[in-house]
């Protein structure tokens, strides 16, 4: 992966001088490259990383694994598209193991993530089953620790 879009990967907030000092280009060259890739769809959007334990909210985070029937021709493409259509999905991945689909619901409550699940996926032509996981507390995410960094209990060993 480009150096750029790395150190945008790990902090979006740094701003284009910091970002040039860094790759040692020119602020121009930096802004350049991420308007480049802006407009070509590489980057995709930037977004912060909200741990809600700390802000109270009353909702959760619902992983949901769906096993369809693909039609001929069009494999999982369209209904994976007409699952991703939904405001109440977040993310939709194809995905190995016993179902095909899995799809991430956030910041519902347990009552609109089921009314979700029962009058708006499972309803829809090709999906066969589903199955919902809570997530019941987030200890990573992105790469962000939500926790206390765990300690490193190793201790010292000299030789």
């Amino acid at each position: 992966m480009d150096r750029l879009l790395y150190l945008l990967e790990s902090n979006p907030r740094l701003t284009n001088a910091e970002l040039a000092v860094m790759l040692g280009v020119s602020e121009e060259e930096v802004k350049e490259k991420i308007e480049l890739y802006e407009n070509t769809g590489v980057i995709k959007g930037y977004r912060a990383i909200i741990d809600k334990e700390k802000t109270q909210a009353q909702t959760v985070t619902a992983l949901i694994e769906i096993k369809v029937q693909p039609r001929f021709g069009h494999g999982f493409e369209n209904i994976a598209e007409r699952i991703a259509q939904l405001d109440e999905v977040e993310s939709v991945y194809l995905v190995s193991g016993g179902f095909d689909l899995c799809c991430l619901v956030t910041d519902k409550s347990f009552e609109e993530v089921a009314m979700f699940v029962a009058k708006r996926l499972s309803p829809l032509e090709d999906v066969v089953s589903t199955a919902t996981h809570f997530i019941l507390k987030k200890y990573k995410e992105q790469g962000v620790f939500l926790t206390a960094k765990p300690a490193d209990d190793r201790g010292t060993i000299s030789l």
